[in-house]
């Protein structure tokens, strides 16, 4: 089931179900708590929201070896992770906004995330993938400069700023994507591939993840964790291919759609 949170075109908050003919019919109940029914009412869009009202947001960093090697770091044994502040959160087609306190240093990075559907803690990696209720798209934009020298060691900061962590426009339920660990995943800026790569290059898969992150920590539903960013980002490269005014950053990811957003 691929499912949206959207302002419809009378100013309610409404969850929908996505069609194949792309319409989207409302959907009643919490789909969090799994009771929910799809009616027959078509529903018209007039702003897209983050697919979930995030209770946290987790973001697992070098989590994709050709990433880790184009910023000259060593892979880690556990997975590395940092948070993000929650005003962060914004959705699809809402700008990404350039921070006035930031030099020119804005970048992007498109990944897969995690929606967690059930409290857990504590969970095996082979019960890791009951405790999912689905996927979306994202992407934790990060100031490079205040990620490093002035944010003093700690990424919190650099990857914080509000709209730095776009989500959406659709999560897609687990049934619906029997493998999450062989999706493709592009970023493009202004219509140009930028990172091209398949959630099974990464080194710590979802299982892995899942387990690890709620080992004696407990992760509500509507925890959502970005799974890392494969190789292409804009900091690295030469000359450096960072976001500015004006630009369209889109990230596709394989039977999920497309999230994009404008730069301002």
């Amino acid at each position: 089931m691929k499912i949206a949170r959207i302002v419809d075109t009378s100013g309610q908050t409404v969850n929908v179900a996505c069609q194949n003919d792309g319409a989207l019919l409302l959907v009643e109940g919490d789909f969090l708590s799994g009771n929910i029914k799809i009616t027959d009412n078509p529903v018209e869009v007039s702003k897209w929201l983050c697919p979930v009202d995030p209770k946290v947001i987790i973001c697992v960093a070098s989590n994709y070896k050709a990433h880790i090697e184009e910023c000259d770091m060593k892979i880690p044994d556990y997975p590395v992770f940092f948070m993000k502040n929650l005003s962060a959160a914004t959705s699809h087609l809402e700008p990404i906004l350039l921070p006035k306190v930031s030099d020119d240093e804005v970048d992007f990075e498109g990944e897969l995330a995690i929606v967690i559907g059930k409290k857990c803690c504590s969970v095996p990696k082979e019960k890791a993938l009951d405790y999912v209720l689905g996927y979306t798209i994202s992407n934790d934009v990060t100031a490079r400069i205040w990620q490093k020298g002035k944010g003093g060691g700690q990424w919190c900061r650099g990857k914080g700023f509000d709209s730095f962590c776009p989500m959406g426009p659709y999560l897609v339920t687990k049934d619906d994507i029997r493998d999450p660990g062989n999706l493709d995943i592009k970023t493009k800026l202004n219509g140009q591939t930028v990172q091209d790569g398949n959630t099974n290059l990464m080194i710590f898969d979802i299982p892995t993840l899942v387990c690890f992150l709620s080992q004696d920590t407990t992760l509500l539903p509507g925890t959502v964790i970005l799974t890392g960013t494969p190789a292409g980002i804009g900091w690295t490269r030469e000359p450096k291919l960072l976001l500015k005014k004006g630009n369209t950053i889109s990230v596709e990811i394989e039977k999920i759609g497309t999230l994009t957003n404008s730069v301002k």
